[in-house]
């Protein structure tokens, strides 16, 4: 199954297109499949915007969490008993290895923990 931007996955598009009753698609189907790619392709500024502002907000524990949670969920092997206590030992592929964007959101994390004097 492969993804439009990193989204919604292909088979939700044609599976309207492959399943036509009598051979006709209802433009219904169409109009709510393209809300939905305008939906998904909106959320993750969304949700970029919302981390920032509750970052001001996070304890230093909750910002070494919400780093080191972007890591484990890309298979990070954690070498601190700490981190491997709260995610496990991880390695996994991708091995940490971060795209663009959680690399972003890592570097914001990590400049609220230098503000806070956490690092």
């Amino acid at each position: 199954m492969t993804c439009i931007n990193g989204s919604l996955p292909n088979s939700l598009i044609f599976a309207v297109f492959e399943y036509p009753k009598e051979g006709i698609v209802d433009s219904r189907w169409i109009i709510v499949i393209a809300l939905l790619l305008d939906v998904f392709a909106v959320i993750p500024g969304i949700l970029s915007a919302a981390h920032a502002q509750d970052y001001r907000a996070m304890s230093c524990e909750d910002l070494w969490y919400a780093r080191n949670e972007i890591y484990a969920e890309r298979g990070y092997c954690f070498k601190t008993q700490r981190a491997r206590a709260v995610f496990g030992r991880g390695c996994f592929p991708p091995y940490g290895d971060l795209s663009p964007t959680e690399m972003r959101e890592v570097a914001r994390i990590e400049q609220w923990e230098m503000r806070k004097g956490c690092r």
